[in-house]
């Protein structure tokens, strides 16, 4: 097995590329250092967990380059976590998910589709099921009603894989990421936005008033799904799959403060405010299809891993 793992210095990615490492699985990375946040923190996280990674500095729509990538390297499987990121940018920057969330999907499905890849797991996100669906969020329901241009764009790659999987019998697994935190994370989300506040007694907004549930997910957890979706190759006469990576069980935002400052030791000044576009006021995964299929079992609860982050961001911003 020879995995090309793209967005290899995201949060994510740098943790599959430390346990693909340690599996001893080759891998090739592939990332573009945008400045979307802090490319040093990029920078410091390859370093920290997966310094040995050899990491192609490639855009994603740049088809040639990616081509030429798959043609040297004679990939295996695709592990793709590669995208444009967050919710309320792509409200104000639309044509950047255009450009990476669609047309680099495509190139990576023409890639794989020419190169006889035996498995492509991508990323999908817990966002696609906006106003369609229910919680707890299962994989039977319907996606056709995103609150955001970015949840639009992953419900579409869905699409597409499907019709990928069903024209080139591409085999393809869609993951479903649910609020994904840990030590390492992105600084845009609320992990480490309300932590870094905490330590520097600074005051937060407390989107809808507070009263909003997200499904944490703890980075090791998610790891193991992805691994183990990797293992798991779709089958049949249209190869392709989706599971949710979630925790199922979802925390009201008030807890997932206080658990911040139980770990930080200080009160946090709190500035209620409307809710925010393109959000979502509550996630919850169903993971029973996840469980089924490769033993998926989340094992982490957010009074263990937040004081985690905690701690890490007490450390790396000093």
């Amino acid at each position: 097995m020879k995995v090309l793992l793209t967005g290899a210095a995201g949060f994510i990615g740098a943790y599959t590329a430390r346990e693909l490492i340690a599996r001893g699985i080759e891998v090739v990375g592939l990332d573009n250092y945008n400045d979307y946040y802090d490319v040093q923190l990029k920078h410091d996280r390859v370093q920290a967990l997966c310094p040995e990674l050899r990491i192609a500095k490639i855009d994603l729509a740049d088809a040639a380059s990616l081509k030429q990538l798959f043609e040297r390297e004679n990939f295996t499987h695709v592990i793709h976590l590669a995208a444009q990121a967050g919710v309320r940018y792509s409200l104000t920057n639309p044509e950047v998910y255009v450009a990476s969330n669609l047309v680099g999907f495509a190139n990576i499905l023409e890639c794989c589709r020419h190169h006889d890849i035996e498995h492509l797991v991508y990323a999908s996100s817990s966002s696609v099921y906006g106003n369609s669906a229910t919680p707890p969020f299962s994989e039977d329901q319907r996606v056709d009603e995103p609150r955001s241009f970015y949840a639009a764009t992953k419900a579409s790659n869905e699409l597409m894989a499907y019709t990928y999987a069903h024209l080139y019998d591409l085999p393809s697994t869609g993951l479903r990421f649910f609020t994904v935190y840990g030590a390492w994370g992105r600084p845009d989300m609320a992990p480490l936005l309300f932590t870094r506040a905490a330590l520097t007694n600074q005051p937060i907004k407390v989107f809808n008033h507070g009263q909003m549930q997200r499904d944490f997910t703890y980075i090791d957890d998610i790891v193991s799904g992805v691994l183990g979706a990797l293992d798991t190759t779709p089958q049949g006469e249209n190869p392709h799959a989706i599971f949710n990576l979630g925790n199922h069980t979802p925390v009201q935002l008030e807890r997932f403060i206080e658990i911040i400052e139980d770990a930080a030791g200080v009160k946090v000044e709190r500035i209620y405010e409307d809710m925010q576009p393109g959000d979502m006021i509550a996630t919850m995964a169903d993971t029973r299809r996840a469980q089924e299929a490769f033993g998926f079992e989340p094992r982490t609860p957010i009074e263990k891993g937040l004081p985690k982050v905690v701690e890490w961001c007490r450390d790396y911003f000093a």
